[in-house]
């Protein structure tokens, strides 16, 4: 069964990037909506991500056939469009030019086809890569012992929050790397808890309401420029579980106590929006590089930035990521 209103806080959270980074690049409104705000974006992409792989796979066989038709959709949703901008960027590059992303070597190239990092945006794809293979192993031990599910998801964040979430970085064999999966780790797990109790949790009807929508708020109360909050959680983000305590009430909030057919939720547009966001998440960063070099308004570059990037990223999921994706399945 869809859950139709995950488009809307897909596309929700691909908005909160798009706009942080037009923010920070041309400090549009004093760059209030900047100061690396789009992390908040990202941790509901991860949060999404756990939640998907656990509703839809967790009450599956655990078998190699199942595994395998797992993966595949998982790489055929991910890969081929992040590998196209990788090989274009790297490509661009060797012959003078930069038309997407820094990627000036083979030993850059060999970095993020290894998912061992990322520039720019493309740092987030390497987790997302890693979190699909980790879940194979939650997923083995759900069906095998389900408590033990919540056990391990609590002990890694405690080990987590001990370890002061580590972020590897250095060279290997000269190849670079920068591992970020430990400090998104926990948003991962929490999506991963929501998704296994998505359809054995029974929610009575006098906790829901449309009301619960206003949640959305939150993620703006935790912009750094306009938080109420004095301590420095807020500018350290992903190393903060007020943060994650933070967007975890708001997810929950808006998958579980939410009804259904809000219409803030539940539209057109946010299917729209959902469906290409993963394009538009990719290749927006290009179009913002060239847009604010055009000599107009900061106001007529942002409607341009968002038109051009979603004209770019509809274009993408139509003739690139839906038709590759598809084939791919078919195997």
């Amino acid at each position: 069964m869809q859950i139709r209103r995950l488009n809307t806080i897909r596309a929700l959270a691909a908005i909160i990037v798009l706009i942080t980074h037009f923010s920070d690049k041309t400090d549009w409104l004093g760059g209030i909506l900047g100061g690396r705000a789009g992390q908040y974006g990202v941790m509901l992409f991860f949060m999404l991500s756990g939640f998907l792989m656990a509703y839809l796979y967790a009450d599956k066989l655990f078998n190699t056939v199942k595994i395998k038709a797992y993966l595949m959709a998982r790489v055929a949703r991910v890969l081929p469009l992040y590998l196209l901008v990788v090989l274009v960027s790297f490509g661009t590059l060797q012959l003078g030019f930069q038309s997407l992303y820094d990627i000036p070597d083979s030993s850059a190239l060999l970095s993020h086809l290894l998912f061992l990092k990322g520039d720019s945006v493309l740092w987030t794809i390497a987790p997302e890569i890693h979190f699909y293979l980790l879940f194979v192993l939650l997923w083995g031990i759900a069906r095998w012992r389900f408590g033990y599910v919540h056990l391990l998801v609590f002990t890694c964040l405690i080990g987590l929050f001990l370890f002061n979430f580590p972020r590897p970085i250095g060279q290997l064999f000269e190849l670079a790397y920068d591992l970020h999966i430990f400090r998104s780790l926990p948003y991962f797990l929490v999506g991963v808890l929501f998704g296994l109790h998505y359809d054995k949790a029974h929610i009575p009807d006098y906790l829901k309401s449309h009301g619960f929508v206003l949640m959305l708020g939150g993620i703006v109360l935790l912009y750094p420029d306009l938080s109420p909050v004095r301590f420095n959680s807020v500018y350290r983000m992903w190393l903060s579980y007020e943060v994650l305590l933070m967007m975890s009430t708001i997810f929950f909030a808006l998958v579980y106590l939410v009804p259904d057919k809000n219409v803030i939720l539940e539209n057109k547009l946010g299917d729209f929006l959902g469906k290409i966001s993963f394009s538009l998440y990719l290749l927006h960063m290009p179009i913002l590089t060239q847009v604010v070099k055009l000599e107009v308004s900061i106001l007529m570059q942002l409607w341009l930035f968002i038109g051009l990037s979603v004209l770019a990223a509809t274009l993408s999921y139509l003739l690139f990521e839906r038709p590759v994706s598809k084939f791919l399945k078919s195997l």
